[in-house]
């Protein structure tokens, strides 16, 4: 019995430690994020709370459609702590992604955060793929209504296969979730990645890639 107390109890703290492996939680009842400041610390530097007003911990907007003419005819609206200081050291925020008809939000990454997606309307086809060297993709259609997620760092994306608009809204589980664009990230670094390492990478003639590299 003593054993197995043992064994849950080490059970228990492992879990926790993954639970806030990302961002701890915080010490204070707020710390809203101080944009004037020049100090580094991992996340922002934190504002006098004496001088914090409600408007610190408010975001006005979203309820606006996004500009969706674009080349992959989808638009997100971030609210993370960048645009809602009040986020600072909460580990969460959230977007609002604008679809145009057949319009995709492109494989991609967030490296520090689970994305939680529900569609608000029309028809989205969601997916994910999981890790080396399985690479199984894991997809669905969704209907108003209907929420998915989206584990952290896995390459994911959303494709409406509705015949108008579509509207989703998601939480992501860090104030600063990051997002890298495969395609983006591949082709479009700067500087270049090589293109005969690109070229090996994806078994297609250099040609091509330097195609690619000047889209993106």
């Amino acid at each position: 019995m003593a054993k197995n107390i043992i064994l849950f109890s080490i059970v228990a703290l492992s879990f926790c430690f993954f639970a806030y492996a990302f961002e701890p939680s915080p010490l204070q009842d707020f710390c809203v994020a101080d944009a004037s400041t020049s100090a580094r610390v991992n996340g922002v530097a934190c504002k006098n709370p004496m001088s914090v007003s409600a408007n610190d911990f408010s975001f006005s907007g979203l309820h606006l459609p996004g500009n969706t003419s674009n080349a992959v005819g989808s638009r997100v609206t971030p609210v993370t702590v960048v645009q809602l200081p009040g986020l600072n050291t909460l580990g969460i925020s959230m977007v609002r992604i604008d679809y145009a008809p057949t319009g995709i939000n492109p494989p991609h990454t967030h490296p520090r955060a689970t994305e939680i997606l529900t569609v608000v309307d029309g028809s989205l086809e969601v997916g994910f793929v999981t890790s080396n060297p399985d690479n199984k993709h894991i997809t669905k259609v969704l209907q108003k209504g209907d929420v998915f997620v989206f584990p952290v760092g896995l390459v994911h994306f959303q494709r409406n296969v509705g015949k108008g608009n579509a509207l989703a809204i998601a939480a992501l589980s860090s104030q600063n979730p990051g997002v890298i664009t495969i395609a983006n990230a591949v082709f479009g670094s700067k500087p270049d990645i090589a293109s005969d390492i690109l070229a090996k990478a994806f078994q297609v003639d250099k040609s091509v890639v330097d195609q690619l590299q000047t889209i993106f």
